[in-house]
C-alpha cells in the first residue's frame, strides 16, 4: 500500500495554513492526502481554508520572499475538499476521502490533542501506512515526503522519521537535522545540527545515532507505530509530546533522520516561541517550564532535584528581566502546581 497522508494542526493561522497547502499541493503526487484540524480557531480558518480549497481566495507572497518559489502561483483549483467534525472523523468520516479533509476538533486541544483527532480519523480509515505531521507555519522542498517514505520503506525499524529544519527567514541556517538530544539533567533538549549551514556535509548515521527524539515541525510515523505505540500523551499541549513519544518507542523502533527531506519552518508562529527568555510568550514559558517537570516525573524521576534546580535558576533569571508574572508562575511549579493558570493568555 504505501500510500501517505499529510496531517496539519491549525489554530489561528489560516494565512500560515494555506501558504504550507500551497507548498505540499505543487510537491506531491496525487495520491498524497491532506488533512488539516483546526482547533477552535476563532479567526474564521476553516471558512477561509475552505474558500481557498474552492479557488476563492489566495494569500499574498511579497517578491522578496526568499521561498516565494515555494507556494506560488497558485496551484489550480478546486480541489476535492471535505469538512468533518471531530465525532464523524474519528468514525472515518465517509468512504471516499478527498484530496483535502478539514475537521473541527472543536476545542483547543493543543499540539497532541489537535494531532491525535487526524491520526484517529486515519487509523479508522486504515488506508495510509505513513502519516507525515507537518507543522502548519512550514513550507516543504520539493521531494520532501519522497525522502522521509523511501527511507522509512526501506527500513521497516524505523518508527518516527525528520526532516533536515531550516529557518524560513533565514534559508541558509539549520533549525535542526531531524531531532535533538534531551539532557535529562537540566530537563533542556538540543537540536542537532541546530546554528550550523544548509551546506554542510553532515553523517547521517551518527546524527540517528545522537538523536533521542525527532523535532515535531516535521515528524513522518508509520501506522505499525502508531497501533504498538499509540498515539500522543495529550497531558503536555504544548512541547515534549516528541520526545515521550520516543522514550515509550525505545526498544521497539528507532529513529530515522532523512536529510534529503527539507523543510523551512517560521518557528513559534502561533504562541511566541523564542530562546530568549525575556521575549517568550506567557503560554510557551508555562509549558515548557511545566512540561520540563512532568516528563521528568514520568521517565526519570531520579534527576527530578536537577530539575528543581534549573527551575529556582529560570525563576532568577525572569527575576532579573522584571518578569514578575513568570516570577509566580515558576514559584507555583516549584510548589507542585502544575494546573494551567486561569488567564494564561494575559499574564507577564
Amino acid at each position: 500500500m504505501n500510500r501517505a497522508c499529510i496531517l496539519l494542526v491549525n489554530w489561528n493561522g489560516w494565512q500560515d495554513t494555506i501558504e504550507c497547502l500551497e507548498s505540499i499541493f505543487r510537491s506531491v503526487s496525487e495520491d498524497v492526502r491532506v488533512v488539516v484540524c483546526d482547533n477552535d480557531s476563532a479567526d474564521g480558518s476553516v471558512e477561509r481554508i475552505l474558500a481557498w480549497a474552492q479557488g476563492g481566495l489566495d494569500i499574498y507572497l511579497p517578491e522578496s520572499s526568499l521561498l516565494r518559489d515555494r507556494a506560488w502561483p497558485p496551484v489550480p483549483k478546486p480541489l476535492t475538499v471535505t469538512v468533518y467534525d471531530r465525532e464523524k472523523a474519528e468514525k472515518g468520516g465517509a468512504d471516499v476521502a478527498p484530496r483535502l479533509t478539514l475537521i473541527r476538533t472543536g476545542a483547543n486541544l493543543g499540539f497532541a490533542g489537535g494531532n491525535n483527532v487526524g491520526l484517529r480519523y486515519l487509523l479508522a480509515r486504515g488506508d495510509v501506512d505513513f502519516i507525515w505531521l507537518l507543522n502548519n507555519d512550514t513550507v516543504i522542498a520539493s521531494g520532501a515526503l519522497d525522502a522521509l517514505l523511501k527511507l522509512m520503506s526501506e527500513d521497516r525499524t524505523i518508527g518516527m522519521c525528520g526532516s533536515t529544519l531550516l529557518h524560513y527567514e533565514r534559508p541558509d541556517r539549520v533549525q535542526a537535522r531531524g531531532g535533538g538530544w534531551y539532557c535529562k539533567w537540566i530537563g533542556l533538549p538540543w537540536h542537532l545540527g541546530q546554528l550550523g549551514r544548509s551546506s554542510e556535509k553532515v553523517n547521517v548515521r551518527r546524527i540517528e545515532r545522537q538523536m533521542n527524539y525527532v523535532v515535531g515541525a516535521s515528524l513522518c510515523v508509520t501506522r505499525a507505530f502508531l497501533e504498538q505505540v499509540g498515539l500522543m500523551c495529550e497531558d503536555y499541549f504544548l512541547f515534549f509530546e516528541e520526545s515521550d513519544w520516543a522514550v515509550r518507542a525505545k526498544g521497539q523502533f528507532r529513529l530515522g533522520y532523512a536529510a534529503e527531506s527539507t523543510v523551512y519552518h517560521k518557528i513559534g508562529q502561533a504562541i511566541g516561541t523564542s530562546s530568549d527568555p525575556g521575549k517568550k510568550s506567557y503560554t510557551c514559558d508555562f509549558y515548557a517550564l511545566r512540561n520540563r517537570l512532568l516528563f521528568t516525573r514520568r521517565h526519570y524521576p531520579g534527576v527530578l532535584p536537577f530539575i528543581y534546580f534549573s527551575l529556582f535558576c529560570a525563576l532568577l533569571i525572569r527575576f532579573c528581566y522584571g518578569k514578575w508574572g513568570r516570577v509566580a508562575l515558576i514559584w507555583r511549579l516549584l510548589r507542585g502546581n502544575l494546573d494551567k493558570p486561569a488567564r494564561m493568555e494575559t499574564g507577564t
